[in-house]
């Protein structure tokens, strides 16, 4: 750049592109680049957004180190401040005019709130950081806000299966599954869209009998890719799907006619 960048506007800038990419690595050499600016100056102005980001708990500013290294924004996922947010949305979710037929909760006004849905997004991707997944898996179609977002934190495509492939998707893998009411569903993902060998991340609104999510598991096992974890906005209490480092971010107490409807936060959330 032409003219001498001042330190404000450095910062200014350095944490728009941060954020706006979240996981992903910025080499500081990206930044010199930018600015015109020598690498320990850089290096300061790193120093400087990650101090002010920890004390004000906006997320983490990393220095990477090794060949591939640079600096990285990793969003607030802290468990202990998520908690209030949590205890509000279970509030909500416990009115009784949210039951519905076959004990269900109404689901879909919360899962189309763009803060509440970025903010559970960006909870669930912070366990799974280190998890060494290559994509997030979710299954159409609630459970698709939310997977973009877990998946926008981790910086990682989002692939989505269906339940019956769509001609302009190429061949796929078909696999029938017992869903959670027991009935025999299809479930479908192209062929196209992973690759042997990879490790991905499931994402989804709502599990009661692990259903659905043994479909997943299965589909994965039929590409030759293994699951690190799987996350949910909402799980019925006892629901045990199979697999390892599955989580609730709130957990649903089985519904009895009259009584109470109890919504509480996950576990893992203290």
């Amino acid at each position: 750049m032409a003219d001498k960048v001042k330190r404000a506007e450095r910062l200014a800038v350095m944490g728009r592109v941060l954020t706006a990419s979240p996981n992903r690595i910025f080499t500081l050499s990206y930044f010199c680049e930018l600015f015109g600016a020598a690498k320990s100056t850089v290096s300061e102005d790193t120093a400087i957004l990650a101090r002010t980001w920890r004390t004000f708990r906006l997320g983490t500013v990393e220095t990477v180190t090794g060949a591939a290294g640079g600096v990285r924004y990793r969003p607030a996922g802290n468990v202990q401040s998520a908690r209030p947010f949590i205890q509000q949305l279970c509030d909500r979710l416990a009115e009784p005019d949210r039951v519905l037929p076959g004990g269900y909760l109404y689901l879909s006004d919360i899962l189309a709130e763009p803060e509440t849905v970025r903010r559970i997004g960006e909870l669930m991707a912070a366990q799974y950081y280190d998890a060494g997944a290559d994509f997030v898996l979710t299954m159409e179609t609630k459970g698709i806000p939310v997977a973009l977002e877990a998946a926008n934190a981790l910086h990682l495509p989002l692939v989505i299966a269906r339940r019956s492939i769509k001609v302009y998707e190429g061949g796929a893998v078909n696999i029938s599954y017992v869903s959670g009411n027991g009935s025999i569903e299809m479930m479908s993902l192209s062929r196209r869209a992973v690759r042997e060998g990879q490790n991905c991340i499931i994402v989804d609104d709502f599990t009661r009998g692990g259903g659905t999510v043994r479909g997943m598991y299965s589909l994965m096992a039929e590409f030759g890719i293994t699951v690190r974890g799987a996350c949910f906005v909402l799980a019925m209490r006892g629901a045990q799907p199979d697999g390892e480092d599955e989580k609730a971010v709130m957990v649903l107490d089985p519904i009895v006619p009259g009584k109470p409807v109890k919504v509480h936060p996950g576990a893992w959330i203290k």
